[in-house]
């Protein structure tokens, strides 16, 4: 990590980021499917 720092950044950002959509995708589909819960 010390040579090369990208070999550590570069797959935890793709990480994060494929968690976060998911977690956006997962509130999307939960707000569009179940009419109970209406945020206001």
């Amino acid at each position: 990590i010390e040579i090369a720092p990208h070999m550590a950044i570069f797959p935890g950002l793709a990480i994060f980021l494929t968690v976060l959509s998911i977690n956006y995708i997962g509130d999307g589909l939960r707000d569009a499917l179940d009419p109970q819960t209406r945020r206001k």
